[in-house]
This record gives C-alpha cells, structure tokens and sequence, in this order.
C-alpha cells in the first residue's frame, strides 16, 4: 500500500475509533432512593431513620417546626434521621419530606397521630347535659345573694360540735324564703375511713349530699367547699407535694360523688389559705404554693369527666385577700373554657367586723363618735377594692364571688343601726362592682356572732339585717 493510501485509511480509522470509544464510556445515569416513602408517628412523637442509595449527592428539604433531620445534606449512600417533636394538639398532622438531587426527587410522606389524653380508670367523657353554655359572669348574676352554712359541717368533732343543731331541710327552706337564692357550704372533709390514703368516708360523703339537696331541691346554687379542716392546707415549700397529693385524692373523690349535677352545683377548692399566724403579704414562697393548691384543684375536678368538664369551679386569692389577689394569684390553666371564678373575703375594718369588744361599735358616714369609729375601711374605701376587682377579674370575663362577709353584733346600744348600714352599703357595693355577696353565718346571735337566723327552727332573729342584705 503505498504512503497516499496508508494516509486515507488512517483518517478514516480515527473517527470510527473515536466513535466506538465514546460509546463504552458514556456518563452512567443519576440514582438516587429512599427506604420509605411515608412514615407515621404516635403523638408522643420519636424518630425515625431512613436509607439513601446513590451515585450523586442529594439535599433533604423540609419546611417544619416540629420535624427535623440530620443529615441535611450527603452524598451516595447514607442515612437520615427524622426527630418528630411530640403533638400537643387535638389534631393529627402532615408534612412531605423531599430528598433531591442530579433531577431526581424522592418524596417522604410524614403523618403524626393527634395527642389523646391518657384518663384514669374513674373518668368518663365529657358530658355537657343540663351544662348550660353561658359564661361564668352571667351564671354568677343568676346567683343573687348567697348565705353561708357557717360553723355546721366544718366543725370540727361532728356537725353540731361547735354548737349548731344539725342542719334540716325545713331550715334551708326558710333561708330561701328569706330572700337568699345561694348557699355557701363549708365542709371539713377529713373524716376517713382510711387516713393513710384520705379515703373519706362514705357516711359523711352521703350526709353533705344530704344537706347540698336541700338547697339544689330549692333551685338555689350551691357552692360546695374545702374549708379550714384543722389547718393542714399550710402554703410552704416543706408542705406543698404533701398537700397537693392530699388536696388531689380527696377533690377527685368529692367530684366523683357529685359528678351528676347540674350547674347549680359549684365547687370551691380552698379557704383562706395562709401560713398559720403570718396575716402579711405573703413571701414569693407561699404564693407560689397556694397558686400550686388552685391548680391541683381544677386539674383533679376535670379528670372526673361528665358534666365536671364544664363545672364551674372557684378559686382563691391568698388568704382570700383582696389586694394580694391583685399582686400574687396566678388563674390556672383549665380545659373548659370560661369556667373559673375567684373569690376574696371582706371584713373591713377588723376593728368594727371581727373585733370581739365594744371599742368601735360605729361605721359609715352617719357615726357621731370618733372614738368609737375605725380610722379607716368606710365606704370609700369598700368601693376602691371591690372596683380592683371589678378592672383586673370582671371587666376581663372573670366572675368574682365575695365568699364572706359581714359584722359582729356588738352589745353597744346603738351597734344595731350602724351594722345594718353596714351590710345594706356592703352588699349594694359588692353588687354594683359585679361581685356576688355571700354573708357570713355562724349560727351564733348575739355576743359577737354573725347569725341571722335561728338554727333550730329557722326564725329570723334579725329581719332588718336580712332586708338590708336581700332588698335592692
């Protein structure tokens, strides 16, 4: 072959080597998997990893707050972890996870089951019959006046201990005919049959039932409480887990007897709340635990379920004192909604309310002595605290209950007409501010006793006191 022809074949080798060359050495196509397409987490969330095989790096997106992965990014084979956050909501929830990369895109669907509370064994579902579906306000303004059971089942050794007959039927009527269309029934509920455990017993469960029937029986509202009860309520550090471990067991117990009622039924979770012989501003400690009591109460009354679901429930300021609640009550979290009230105390001034003498027998703009009339508490200062009230609970949707009130009945002759100005400016105050009055009844007239009416056969011993607290 001469040199010409050796020249032509070789160009003509070339290309078709060049050819056959780019053939065997192709670019080798992008691959890129997951091992699963849809993960489905519980509510208590967790974790979960996923394979990624590969020949080209890959980038996982996600748009989530309460999903996570690491890593973000890798290349070929690897693995990837999502971190799910746990659900609060009562609501299931979604996202799409997407692995990308070289065009390719591989999806992952992401499904977290809603939060389902987990109940005691004691709870039902919610039940909202005869439950009515109005605020907290306008139910307290159904209440009218209310009248306290005082000194009957708190007492401490039974309930005629501290010197009252036993309550009847035919005496609760004739506080309702009076003119009171609530009762405020105070109990000490530490009567057990198993102390180690604050099993109350039934015998003293079924006879409170008694007594909250008389007034259910009448139409009136009933507000059932946990009262003195020796004392063991103290707002310490040292005593909190106790406490709350005793308040808890015997309000799920007390909810569970009276699950059944209607909304005339209200609890209250304590009274009067303070460390014992401590009447100051309380420390940041004692605040704090009493706020802790009010929880535990709203928190043990809804785990009943039924129609506790949507009872309304009360709570106290600490001590039940007026300016502290302004400075140091903290409303609980609760799972009905506008279903909380607070409720405070008034007796001011000490000297003329409580003080068991005849050094100030006098009140109100009518006193003639200043000798024998408080240096402070007239009706100027009444209006300044239940307006506190009224700007920081009730203008917020807050119904306010003036769980007790009222005066002495001092031996001075002329006592009688300054303690009834006192109750008729007390109580119109209170209810001009929005709050719902609750006199103070003892069962004791006379010699420093707040009672209005006789125990034993219902009389009243004092009509023109009882017109002045239920007379507009």
């Amino acid at each position: 072959m001469n040199n010409l022809l050796k020249s032509l074949c070789f160009l003509i080798f070339i290309p078709l080597a060049l050819i056959s060359c780019g053939e065997s050495v192709e670019d080798e196509p992008s691959q890129l998997q997951v091992s699963l397409s849809e993960i489905a987490s519980e509510s208590a969330g967790g974790s979960q990893s996923v394979a990624v095989s590969g020949n080209i790096t890959w980038t996982v997106t996600l748009n989530s707050e309460w999903v996570r992965v690491t890593p973000a990014q890798g290349e070929g084979d690897g693995q990837i972890t999502f971190s799910i956050d746990p659900n609060p909501a009562a609501a299931a929830r979604n996202l799409e996870a997407r692995v990308v990369g070289g065009g390719v895109v591989r999806t992952i669907q992401i499904s977290q089951a809603a939060f389902v509370p987990e109940f005691p064994a004691y709870h039902i579902p919610a039940d909202a019959t005869d439950m009515r579906d109005i605020s907290s306000l306008a139910l307290a303004k159904e209440m009218g006046v209310g009248w306290n059971l005082g000194n009957s089942l708190e007492a401490m050794g039974g309930e005629t201990a501290w010197g009252n007959p036993k309550v009847t039927k035919a005496f609760i009527d004739q506080v309702k005919a009076a003119g009171f269309n609530a009762v405020r029934i105070p109990v000490a509920w530490s009567k057990f049959s198993n102390a180690s455990d604050f099993t109350i017993d039934q015998a003293w469960m079924n006879r409170v039932q008694e007594v909250v029937d008389y007034a259910i029986d009448n139409g009136m509202y009933v507000l059932l409480n946990n009262h003195w009860d020796e004392g063991w309520m103290q707002p310490t550090f040292a005593k909190q887990d106790y406490v709350n471990d005793r308040l808890e067991k015997m309000w799920i117990q007390i909810a569970l007897h009276f699950r059944d009622y209607d909304d005339h039924l209200l609890f209250a979770g304590t009274n009067e709340v303070m460390v014992d012989g401590d009447y100051g501003a309380p420390k940041p400690e004692y605040s704090q635990v009493q706020n802790s009591f009010n929880q535990t109460f709203v928190d043990a009354v809804r785990s009943t379920g039924g129609r506790n679901a949507y009872r309304n429930l009360v709570v106290q300021t600490f001590n039940t004192n007026i300016d502290y609640g302004i400075s140091f009550f903290e409303m609980p979290d609760d799972s009905a909604a506008d279903r909380l009230m607070v409720e405070v105390h008034y007796y001011d001034p000490y000297e003329f309310a409580l003080q068991g003498d005849e050094k100030v027998t006098q009140w109100g703009k009518d006193a003639t002595d200043p000798s024998k009339t408080a240096a402070w508490g007239g009706e100027s200062h009444a209006d300044g605290q239940f307006q506190k009230m009224k700007a920081n609970f009730i203008d917020e949707g807050i119904a306010v209950l003036l769980g007790e009130y009222g005066a002495v009945d001092k031996k001075a002759e002329d006592n009688g007409a300054y303690r009834e100005y006192y109750l008729l400016y007390i109580t119109q105050s209170a209810k001009t501010h929005g709050l719902v009055p609750f006199y103070w009844d003892n069962g004791h007239g006379g010699d420093y006793g707040f009672a209005l009416f006789d125990r034993a056969d219902g009389e009243q011993i004092y009509p023109g006191l009882i017109r002045a607290i239920v007379e507009e």
